[in-house]
């Protein structure tokens, strides 16, 4: 039977002060669908780009945000077959393309997961999406192979931290770039990093950090780079590539307005300022930019079940969970995200 259900919803972009609660229906599950009484709800960077407008894919008109969650399966659509991992009463992750900002949600089975044993629902929402988009950033694309020499920003973020993780488990060697000395100290003291493997970084200062950084690690260059921020990091990196060397970029941290709504003009700078590239002199460098938007992932649901399981070979242990407010409070907690002074994930729980 149809269920009531309470959500965080947006008439539409543009403003995270248009982000209000609403009760509603939710009718019963499709074919093809479970339903899902949330647990725990993911927030990602891309949560806050939808609510601003400036993620390309943010639905038109009115929506809910949020891309994963964790939850109990309470519902089977027609058709659906009870069985292991997907049986009523059990603890599921969940990704789903918007629409995570909910007290419950009907998902498409293919999009559900079983949730590790031992994990908490806070850990299991802030896994999927985050490990995800650092599995396929450093594996497929970054081809981050033992001994790979291997920068990674924002290394005390969701991604950034099991980024750190699967290169530990390849045998690559990381530079952990950060924006604050607190998270260099986390780095030092939870994650077990060499004091010259972390770097605070300084904009206008980051080619030469970057060079004391690849002296210390008796490396010529980096094999691999994995970046959301671009903005003024993007070219000293980009140009410290060894040959053969790949920038994987994810996103762009640096055009986040800090208010509710976009700064248009520093938008627009930012625009105007971006990097730009000669693909013949990469031809002559030997280097390469590859760019992804995980959320195209989702069109393609046959190839979770072997991603999920490379990550669990790659990432075993629980995410790191920096925050969690509860579900009530989700524009605090996207502004804490805002922020960028938080470490790891910041999670809603109901």
């Amino acid at each position: 039977m149809p269920t009531s259900r309470t959500v965080w919803h947006l008439p539409r972009a543009g403003s995270l002060g248009r982000l209000k609660r609403q009760d509603e229906t939710l009718p019963d599950p499709g074919p093809g669908e479970a339903r899902v009484r949330t647990e725990a709800i993911g927030l990602n960077f891309a949560d806050l780009f939808a609510c601003h407008g400036l993620y390309s894919a943010t639905p038109r008109g009115s929506f809910v945000p949020g891309l994963e969650c964790a939850g109990i399966i309470e519902a089977l659509g027609p058709g659906v077959q009870s069985s292991p991992g997907l049986a009523l009463g059990e603890r599921v992750i969940a990704l789903v393309r918007f629409g995570a900002y909910a007290t419950a949600i009907n998902v498409g089975t293919a999009y559900l997961r079983r949730a590790p044993v031992g994990w908490t629902p806070a850990q299991s929402a802030a896994w999927p999406v985050q490990a995800l988009t650092a599995w396929y950033g450093l594996v497929p694309l970054g081809n981050v192979q033992a001994g790979s020499v291997v920068l990674v920003q924002s290394a005390a973020g969701g991604v950034g931290l099991i980024a750190l993780e699967i290169l530990r488990a390849l045998g690559a060697r990381p530079l952990a770039v950060v924006g604050l000395e607190a998270k260099r100290r986390f780095l030092l003291e939870q994650r077990g990093l060499a004091a010259d493997a972390v770097v605070v970084r300084e904009p206008r200062h980051f080619g030469p950090q970057l060079d004391r950084a690849l002296a210390a690690l008796g490396a010529p260059g980096f094999d691999c780079v994995l970046d959301a921020v671009m903005g003024p990091t993007f070219r000293p990196a980009f140009e410290r590539l060894a040959p053969e060397g790949r920038f994987v970029l994810f996103g762009a941290a640096e055009f986040m307005s800090p208010g509710a709504r976009p700064n248009y003009l520093k938008l627009a700078l930012d625009y105007l300022r971006r990097p730009r590239l000669d693909p013949l002199a990469m031809i002559s460098a030997n280097r390469s930019l590859l760019a992804f938007n995980l959320i195209w992932l989702w069109e393609r649901a046959e190839r979770l079940t072997a991603a999920f399981a490379e990550l669990e070979r790659f990432a075993p242990r629980p995410p790191h969970v920096g925050a969690v407010l509860p579900f009530d409070h989700a524009p605090e907690a996207l502004r804490l995200l805002q922020g960028g002074a938080t470490i790891g994930k910041v999670v809603l729980e109901l």
